[in-house]
């Protein structure tokens, strides 16, 4: 059961509850990912929520959303691969890189099909890209766009960051679709802007839609239109344990469940330097954690246990 306060999401108080899963949230443009997130938040009357992993106002697409419990494995989420569909605008140039911002130049554009895959392929790989100040990121304690919004610049050190994947799916000169695969960190609106570059032309980003995080893609989210409409939205919590899918999973015996959930070490007889996902003996999702060389397994996190253990 989700709801461990035992409570209706539509009772009448306003009083907030313990929510515990995840939801898969398709993100319309025009909103920020907090917005998103206290949207939802309200509508679950949850007590604690987070998301894993922003997207700028002008994206849309795949958000995960975790409550309760779930938001102490969002990380599981924020260091997956993310893949987009991207539309670039070629020949413009803009203050943020993006739709949002005021166009800074303008030029031609006479690019071949062949000059454009050939330019792609130069960003396959690992690349260095250097945070727009347009960005979230803190200097000094400030977020960067404070510093852009007073028309300030700060250095800032290019990063690594991986595109796995990046193809060119239409072209309409003067806009191009990409779609592509990449690390956590990678900022989209950067990508676009070296790509114009690279052409000579400069660019911006126009559009941009994540079409999955991870294990999810988009065609598992709600908007949230969909969940509102729903008679019992908490339906569509899916499990806190769907953020680990991806580790091996072990079993507890009944009197190591107990020591595990105390952040205590267990015996599991697994193999050292692994990952995993816990469960007591009635299949209760316990946490993750790292086994050690003797075959035990540290706890790194694990979830609250119930009132009566």
């Amino acid at each position: 059961m989700n709801d461990r306060s035992g409570g209706s999401r539509n009772n009448a108080s306003g009083v907030r509850r313990v929510v515990d899963g995840v939801v898969l949230l398709n993100k319309p443009a025009g909103i920020t990912s907090n917005g998103a997130l206290q949207q939802l938040k309200r509508l679950f009357k949850a007590q604690r929520a987070g998301h894993t992993g922003t997207l700028d106002p002008l994206a849309s697409g795949l958000l995960a959303l975790c409550f309760g419990e779930a938001t102490k494995f969002a990380g599981e989420l924020l260091d997956a691969h993310k893949s987009y569909r991207a539309t670039i605008r070629l020949g413009e140039s803009t203050t943020t890189g993006d739709a949002e911002g005021d166009i800074l130049q303008t030029s031609p554009v006479f690019c071949e099909k062949n000059a454009i895959e050939a330019a792609l392929a130069g960003f396959r790989g690992k690349i260095a890209q250097t945070p727009p100040m347009y960005s979230a990121l803190k200097h000094q304690g400030q977020p960067l766009y404070s510093y852009a919004r007073r028309g300030e610049v700060v250095e800032r050190a290019p990063r690594q960051v991986s595109i796995f994947e990046l193809e060119l799916r239409d072209l309409s000169l003067p806009d191009m679709i990409v779609e592509l695969v990449c690390s956590k960190g990678t900022y989209v609106r950067v990508l676009a802007e070296d790509i114009g570059a690279s052409l000579g032309v400069g660019a911006h980003l126009r559009a941009l839609v994540r079409t999955s995080i991870g294990p999810f893609a988009l065609a598992q989210g709600h908007t949230p239109e969909q969940i509102a409409a729903l008679a019992s939205p908490d339906d569509i919590l899916l499990a806190v344990d769907t953020l680990v899918q991806g580790l091996p999973r072990v079993e507890l015996i009944e009197s190591d469940e107990k020591r595990f959930l105390q952040g205590r070490t267990v015996a599991t007889g697994q193999p050292g330097g692994l990952r995993i996902r816990v469960y007591g003996p009635a299949q209760r999702f316990l946490g993750i954690g790292m086994t050690a060389q003797d075959g035990t397994v540290q706890p790194k996190r694990v979830v609250a246990a119930p009132a009566s253990a």
